[in-house]
């Protein structure tokens, strides 16, 4: 025996684009209607907006005034480091040469050739000149490091600017709709003449040839639905396999959506939104008593069924026990045996009877 559950739903593409307005703009023609086929680089929809192409000629002019504040002053912050590392380079010949001075003064006052005096004069002015280039280099780093600050802060500007730049230019280049993928034009909501908001939706495109089904199970059924439970898809043109991908956690309206991926080809005349039945199978039971599901028929409980009598042709009432419950199918736990024949049609009508003969 077989354990299925069985629902209806709808082919639905696996890949679907939702294509929205940018910005606020005015529609001038529509060159695409829906049922079209399209690529990404498809044009749908033409749109149009004077403000932002105002906007795109402002942030241009944004953009070569930011180089320019970005140009000059490097040439002239660079001067400025030129010039304190010209200082530094004469600041360190004048120490160079009082050094070398003042060791040749001091072999001539070893010597006693010229008074100690003298040399000590030219000793402290070598150290002097010593301390004037330690102050001039920590100046070109100081100036090294102003002028990088500041070439920072200007090119940071001016990406700030090619950066707003090409946000206009992209928001005006989106006035022209495009596909954005391969597949189907399905919807088109807008019209010519037609004002459209920023997030308002202009079209969806959806990729036929890769469909999914959705199916739609009743909630009492839906329990026992696991992920990878194989499915079988009727289209009405024939029948596919697939396998359960996603179960929605949400009950709405009574019944719980079943994500179905399809496994074989779909058979010809399959497109989205076409309506089909999905049978899934929770379980395979070996060995198992059961018989074709009658009318009223819940799993786990009893009720009472009319049994052939062979020989008589009488049909008499007896409790039966049900167990799990499939789409056309019950087993059975108690009160039938083997090749039994039961009543499995509506027969509420005699409640009140224990016997019927059947003609």
């Amino acid at each position: 025996m077989l354990l299925q559950v069985r629902g209806p739903g709808v082919l639905v593409p696996r890949e679907i684009r939702w294509i929205a307005a940018a910005s606020e703009a005015r529609v001038d023609r529509v060159l695409v209607k829906p049922g079209a086929v399209v690529t990404a680089d498809t044009a749908l929809v033409e749109m149009s907006n004077p403000e932002l192409a105002q906007d795109v000629s402002e942030a241009r002019a944004e953009v070569t005034a930011a180089e320019a504040d970005y140009a000059a002053p490097q040439v002239q912050l660079q001067s400025q480091v030129l010039d304190q590392r010209a200082v530094l380079a004469a600041a360190n010949a004048e120490y160079e040469g009082a050094r070398l001075q003042a060791e040749a003064q001091a072999e001539l006052a070893d010597a006693g050739i010229i008074p100690a005096i003298e040399f000590r004069r030219d000793e402290l002015a070598a150290g002097q000149l010593e301390v004037r280039l330690d102050v001039e280099r920590e100046r070109v780093q100081y100036i090294q490091d102003s002028v990088d600050a500041q070439l920072l802060a200007a090119r940071a500007r001016l990406e700030q600017q090619r950066q707003n730049l090409a946000l206009r230019e992209e928001q005006f280049a989106n006035l022209q709709v495009r596909a954005g993928i391969e597949g189907v034009l399905q919807a088109l909501e807008v019209e010519a003449g037609q004002r459209v908001t920023p997030g308002t939706n202009i079209a969806r495109v959806a990729r036929p040839d890769e469909l999914m089904a959705e199916l739609r199970i009743a909630e009492t059924q839906a329990k026992d639905i696991r992920l990878e439970q194989p499915v079988e898809i009727d289209t009405r043109n024939g029948t596919v396999e697939g396998r359960v991908i996603r179960i929605d956690p949400a009950v709405r309206e009574g019944t719980v959506q079943v994500d179905v991926d399809i496994v074989g080809e779909l058979p010809p005349g399959a497109r989205p939104d076409l309506s089909v039945d999905g049978t899934i199978l929770i379980e395979r039971f070996d060995d198992v008593l059961h018989v074709g599901r009658p009318a009223f028929g819940q799993p786990e409980s009893t009720l009472r069924l009319f049994r052939v009598q062979p020989e008589s042709g009488v049909a008499m009432r007896v409790p039966v026990t049900l167990g799990k419950v499939s789409v056309n199918r019950v087993q059975i736990l108690a009160g039938l045996n083997e090749g039994d024949r039961v009543v499995l049609s509506d027969t509420s009508q005699w409640d009140y009877h224990d016997r019927i003969e059947l003609n």
